[in-house]
């Protein structure tokens, strides 16, 4: 009986994409959908990859597959593919400003609608993991064992803050392109130029993280390129090799580390903040990617595959939130039974070949989270209009709440909560400020 509803239920899930599949209208361009899914996809694998922790002594030690194992750093030329989403990005926010500018549509109107579907699946993650800091530290357990698994599983937070910030310049971003079209992409990459230069040459303090807008800003123009049918095929192929031979040359000849996210232990790391290598990283990556659109255009006729992935893009953001509280669950569970599979040292052949049953466990532990969550993807439809300072002040307190989580945690080592509940409740604040649905919304959770 209950295989059948579970059966019942896995089909109505698929139906609904295939419908929604059918109904996508023919000059939509399917590879947007298609890059988004897989950037996503790739990161929650690369994160499940390289998260090698192992018992020691009794206690679980965080490792990291990329200290342990230095060849699998030039994995990360692959793995990290968040320049494609800023890439997917810049293609969708330039065809939606476009559009809206040609209805006469406003700002407020247009931005609060992305607002929200990006902090919508957010406050449940930030509620759940506030009340297990929040319990945790009440009933005894380690600070911190508690303040490492928050820092964990919150870990996706921080992308959220820089997109939305890039994603609210966007009229400005815009205009800069339709005025000065390439000349305002390479206008970035000299800005980024020069902040590499002013931190790794003369040590300049803090300049580095201005790279958090010239980098994704750079990337993000290059997606209205794509827009606009400036990056043909055979053009992006010459953009994707050439970005690929100055990521070489800056870190065969350069400072750069080559892992592209940061390894403990490092003292430069490509991502936080990003640098030039990621820079031409994300440039190879468009390019090539580009260089693929029609082959992969045409593979997209096929409508199950086509379904897939707008199956995919329906849950994306559950998924990309919650893949970390599943794999935290799964090594709570493991520590809760004597440690079973943590053992085994990572990188070995035993590790690997063990990597296919951990990724299966992951899985089921993240299914029921995305039955549970996947529904806050939807922005509100009681939304009217918000006023643009509530709009920028509700913004603001958004991002320097999903900045300061990434940075510090959520979880304190002071205090009887062992939570930084002022920290949590900035997120909450901004939504509430920008006059949307999600606090609504989130008064509803059903658990």
């Amino acid at each position: 009986m209950t295989e059948s509803r579970e059966g019942t239920r896995r089909k109505s899930i698929w139906s609904r994409a295939s419908e929604m599949a059918a109904e996508a209208p023919p000059e939509r361009n399917r590879y947007v959908d298609f890059l988004r899914a897989l950037s996503i996809l790739a990161v929650v694998v690369g994160h499940w990859l390289v998260a090698a922790p192992y018992m020691k002594d009794g206690a679980v030690e965080g490792g990291h597959l990329l200290g342990i194992l230095p060849w699998t750093q030039w994995l990360t030329w692959g793995f990290q593919v968040m320049p494609l989403f800023f890439l997917v990005g810049g293609f969708s926010n330039g065809m939606s400003w476009a559009a809206t500018l040609r209805k006469g549509g406003s700002y407020e109107s247009w931005y609060s609608g992305r607002l929200q579907r990006l902090i919508n699946p957010v406050l449940p993650l930030f509620l759940i993991w506030t009340l297990v800091a929040m319990f945790g530290t009440l009933a005894g357990i380690d600070r911190g064992i508690v303040a490492m698994a928050a820092q964990l599983a919150l870990i996706p937070v921080w992308f959220l803050s820089v997109y939305l910030m890039v994603a609210a310049v966007v009229p400005l971003t815009w205009k800069a392109w339709k005025r000065w079209g390439f000349a305002s992409f390479w206008a970035l990459v000299a800005g980024a130029v020069a902040i590499d230069v002013a931190a790794l040459r003369f040590d300049v303090p803090y300049v580095n993280f201005l790279n958090f807008a010239f980098v994704w800003l750079a990337i993000h123009q290059l997606g209205f390129a794509w827009s606009e049918g400036r990056l043909t095929p055979g053009r992006a192929l010459l953009w994707g090799v050439g970005g690929l031979v100055a990521l070489a040359l800056l870190v065969g000849f350069g400072p750069y580390p080559v892992a592209m996210i940061g390894v403990p232990g490092s003292g430069l790391s490509n991502s936080m903040p990003p640098t030039l290598a990621l820079l031409a990283l994300g440039i190879a990556q468009a390019g090539f990617a580009l260089a693929l659109e029609p082959a992969a255009r045409r593979m997209l006729d096929n409508i199950r595959l086509w379904t897939s992935v707008v199956l995919v893009n329906g849950m994306i953001m559950t998924i990309y939130l919650w893949h970390l509280t599943a794999f935290v669950l799964v090594m709570v569970a493991a520590w809760l039974l004597g440690g079973i599979g943590l053992d085994v040292q990572p990188g070995s052949t035993p590790w690997w070949l063990a990597r296919p049953v951990w990724f299966i466990l992951y899985i089921a532990a993240l299914f029921p989270l995305i039955t549970l969550f996947a529904r806050y993807e939807r922005a509100s439809k009681d939304s009217g209009e918000v006023p643009h300072w509530r709009l920028i002040v509700g913004l603001l307190l958004i991002c320097a709440g999903l900045g300061a989580t990434a940075a510090i945690s959520i979880a304190s080592p002071l205090g009887v909560t062992g939570v930084r509940l002022w920290l949590v409740a900035l997120p909450f604040v901004g939504a509430a400020i920008a006059q949307f649905g999600p606090i609504h919304r989130l008064t509803q959770l059903r658990i």
